[in-house]
């Protein structure tokens, strides 16, 4: 899965201004960036125009993610290699809050390995495996994104 979150920024590169695979990146590097401690409490929920819209429980949640949004989005954009996020609002929405906690008690990797399918079936891979020039990367990247596409067929 490493290999697939090194291979963002070539992979955004070959998709070019593609809304789908910008919001699928974008939603796969805000799970990386939040970790396990926000991932049940701070959900993404739209990519909009470089806004990142993501759900909170509540209004104390909401002050605080405020509070280091600026760090988020530069790590964010460090992760994807381009300015994908400029600015992250976060909205008090408990309900999908609760939907995805109830995800992540059924799998905790689920929601992950959805946002990482779709980013692979929004790009052709084949275009975006030619922009990786080390071999053996290129290999790892098509095997993890097949998977991937497997298991979301399932």
């Amino acid at each position: 899965m490493e290999d697939l979150f090194q291979a963002l920024p070539g992979l955004l590169r070959a998709a070019g201004e593609s809304e789908e695979v910008l919001e699928a990146a974008g939603f796969a590097a805000w799970r990386r960036v939040a970790g396990e401690a926000l991932r049940g409490c701070a959900v993404p929920f739209r990519l909009y125009r470089k806004t990142l819209v993501v759900s909170v429980p509540d209004s104390t949640w909401k002050k605080q993610l405020e509070q280091v949004a600026p760090q988020l989005v530069f790590r964010l954009n460090s992760m994807l290699g381009q300015a994908v996020v400029t600015y992250v609002e976060f909205r008090v929405d408990p309900q999908t809050v609760r939907e995805e906690r109830a995800r992540l008690r059924d799998s905790p990797y689920e929601q992950l390995t959805r946002d990482e399918a779709a980013l692979g079936r929004a790009v052709e891979l084949g275009p975006a495996a030619e922009a990786i020039r080390d071999d053996e990367l290129r290999r790892r990247f098509l095997l993890a994104a097949g998977s991937c596409m497997n298991r979301t067929k399932q």
